[in-house]
């Protein structure tokens, strides 16, 4: 025991404050309160359902023990018995588990205002707490939110949440297709002053409503709909007190934020938003979301959160080539396929002539001869019979999937349904074999027309009910992300930074392609698709390779065993050398901002860009430029790599200076010559618009390459003059 002195028993006077300020806890809503992801939830929380084979919650829970989060109080609504079977059984409850505390909270409300009174009425609140949903995924440091949340409540005890956003442009694929969230903020002070939410189809509903004064009493003011909305909040207990209020609040954007922010003159309350660029965050509140988020874990966007790090006890997935994950006792046959971007799960078999490709399946599957699944998610313990193919469509546990069967893009197949031999399930078809309660006498009995004589399950119908969350608009977008117009899928971005240049380099460049040929081509359907297909192709190794080096920095990797996996994906996607140089400057940019910027950085600008390039100059050297020490003054390979160095750094706060560092450094460890760094400071696509500002601190030390230059050339003169006499 520490002996007692008067410091000591002062602080035990304010131990409240000391808790308010020590103890972070954190509220997590299990229950959506919607019907997105129906028939599934018919009998299983959405929480429990597998992303990446992983339940849900696993990615928040992990979330919240990086936050440094000690309380957790879990919403359960619906099933709740099987979440509480889940978490009392998981790591969580362990005595090894990072929270203090892991309570279960059961009550009967059916909108996420009855949960806040609820919460409010326990008094189970006793300072700032997390409020998620149990559908997050994210690797944030919440700490500097944090942080600032607490440093504006010291000052304000008027500012009781802040809203994290994530910023990540206006067409990602994780974002809402149905109605798009608007802030209104005030960038001085980071305050939110106006929310609304507007479609994206109806043309006229493209207008703010805004309070006058909104503009007088705010000298700046951004209109912001490029920002994820993930649902991490900070809040102060006076947010439960503004819910048991308003009784009419029941839902935490549409009617609180817009309620508390349409009412500050009355109760005088703030609420705040910290807007992050790096990392990653997002809600799988949709279909379209949990195959966008999908497709990013398995990418590796979501680092650490990936399905090699085996988040649940029990698993053992292995990282293989092409971001294939395989578990122990898979079953393979000789002959049979796995393409990139695939997960496997622990006893699954995968017969002769199959091939699986960008899709996730579960534990325990059997997958018969010559089966094709593409785009698909596959759950535990469901069995595909031979000659059957699956597209972009998900298969429940113990779903059984007949013989020579097609089950078309965007397809349900509920838990157990049985689809007979020789079917076709059409896209927009969600299968059950689920009683639905609550609804118009049903008789709930197979239907052969639509499962075949010998197959069990019928469609699942939305009610009256349904019409809060499934309107025309966002039922549509809760449906798989393949069902959506072109024109709504057009954007591939991931929600990381990573890939952004490329993918408007791609875009740009596809435009112009189309412009320049459509005059003349002769079969444009087939130069068409084999466009896309290439156009894909560049940017899923662009992705991949971005996220493979990366992760090898991260990590410290060998440069020989980086580029042993780098060399493999450029042979397998034939990638040429400007593809490869967009790789690693996209990931060596990305590892030295992450060094230079981060809130626990004790390494300054220079430092971050001079230890990650020292010890992989060999790497980028051998990778990306070819053209060192050529003959002629020409060096595009160097020019190349600048340019894109140049392009990634125009997003960053620090740009300018990192710039100048960067190229000073690779100068100095001889990556890029003098040649180089002349041929790309007159390139005039390097002085234009945001390029050319972000020049500013490059110009003397280019200066003193030219003098360098121009008395090399002196002394070159003088000796050959002296040549001459002799």
């Amino acid at each position: 025991m520490a002996p007692r002195n008067p410091k000591a028993n002062s602080a035990k006077q304010k131990p409240k404050d000391e808790q308010r300020e020590d103890t972070l806890q954190a509220v997590v809503l299990a229950d959506s309160y919607e019907r997105r992801f129906a028939p599934f939830t018919l009998e299983r929380p959405r929480c429990l359902l597998p992303l990446a084979n992983t339940p849900l919650i696993e990615y928040t829970l992990e979330f919240l023990a990086n936050a440094g989060v000690e309380d957790i109080f879990v919403y359960c609504g619906a099933h709740t018995e099987q979440v509480e079977d889940y978490i009392n059984s998981s790591k969580w409850k362990l005595s090894s588990s990072p929270f203090r505390t892991l309570n279960l909270v059961k009550c009967t409300a059916t909108s996420v205002g009855d949960a806040m009174r609820d919460l409010d009425n326990r008094g189970l609140i006793n300072g700032d707490f997390l409020l998620v949903s149990g559908d997050v995924v994210s690797n944030l440091p919440i700490e500097h939110a944090l942080a600032r949340h607490r440093g504006r409540r010291e000052k304000d005890k008027n500012a009781i949440m802040t809203m994290v956003l994530r910023e990540a442009g206006t067409q990602h694929r994780t974002k809402s297709r149905g109605r798009k969230p608007v802030f209104v903020i005030n960038p001085a002070v980071d305050r939110c002053l106006h929310y609304e939410e507007m479609s994206h189809r109806r043309r006229g509903d493209h207008y703010l409503s805004l309070d006058p004064e909104l503009l007088k009493e705010n000298e700046q003011i951004d209109v912001r709909e490029d920002l994820i909305d993930c649902y991490i909040d900070i809040c102060t207990p006076d947010v439960l007190s503004l819910w048991s209020d308003n009784f009419d609040y029941q839902t935490l954007r549409k009617s609180f934020l817009f309620g508390v922010l349409k009412d500050y003159e009355l109760n005088g309350k703030t609420i705040h938003t910290h807007i992050i660029k790096e990392h990653y965050a997002a809600r799988v509140r949709s279909l379209r979301a949990y195959d966008s988020v999908s497709k990013d874990i398995i990418s590796r966007w979501t680092y650490p959160l990936c399905p090699d790090s085996n988040l649940v006890g029990g698993q053992s997935y292995r990282l293989g080539h092409s971001k294939v994950y395989q578990e122990e006792n898979v079953i393979l046959a000789r002959a049979s396929t796995l393409k990139s971007r695939t997960v496997v799960g622990k006893g699954t078999s995968i017969g002769n002539g199959s091939v699986i490709g960008d899709s996730v399946l579960g534990r325990r599957c059997q997958i018969g001869k010559n089966v094709t699944i593409h785009g698909a998610y596959v759950w535990d313990d469901a069995v595909i019979g031979d000659g059957s193919i699956i597209k972009q469509a998900v298969v429940a546990n113990e779903a059984v999937i007949g013989r020579n069967c097609t089950i078309e893009p965007g397809a349900l197949i509920s838990y157990r349904v049985r689809i007979a031999d020789n079917s076709t399930i059409p896209g927009a078809n969600r299968i059950t074999t689920a009683k639905q309660s609550g609804r118009e006498p049903i008789s709930n009995q197979s239907d052969p027309s639509l499962v075949g004589h010998s197959g069990d399950g019928y469609a699942y119908t939305s009610d009256a009910n349904d019409a809060s969350d499934a309107s025309s608009s966002s039922e549509w977008s809760s449906h798989l992300i393949y069902l959506q117009k072109p024109s709504e899928t057009s954007s591939q971005s991931s929600i990381s930074t990573i890939g952004s240049s490329i993918s408007e380099a791609i875009a740009t460049r596809e435009t112009e392609d189309t412009s320049r040929r459509s005059s003349f081509r002769s079969d444009p359907s087939a130069e068409e698709d084999a466009d896309k297909e290439t156009i894909q192709t560049q940017r899923d190794f662009h992705h991949e390779a971005t996220a493979s080096i990366l992760d090898g920095l991260s990590k410290g990797d060998s440069p020989d065993v980086i580029h042993l996996e780098l060399l493999s994906q450029r042979l397998s996607a034939n990638a040429n050398d400007h593809m490869m140089r967009s790789a690693l400057v996209s990931a060596f940019v990305k590892r030295i901002v992450a060094l230079a910027e981060s809130d626990q950085s004790v390494i300054g600008t220079s430092e971050a860009v001079g230890k990650t390039l020292k010890s992989y100059a060999e790497l980028i050297t051998q990778m990306a430029i070819f053209d060192k020490d050529g003959s002629g003054s020409e060096r595009p390979d160097q020019v190349d790599f600048l340019m894109l160095v140049q392009k990634e750094l125009v997003s960053k706060s620090k740009g300018r200076e990192l710039l100048l560092f960067f190229v000073k450094e690779c100068y100095s460890l001889e990556i890029v010559e003098e040649e180089g760094i002349l041929g790309w400071w007159v390139d005039g696509r390097s002085a234009e618009g945001e390029m050319g500002a972000l020049r500013g601190l490059v110009v003397q030390f280019v200066d003193w390459l030219k003098e360098a230059e121009s008395e090399d050339d002196d002394e070159e003169e003088d000796e050959d003059e002296e040549d001459d006499d002799e």
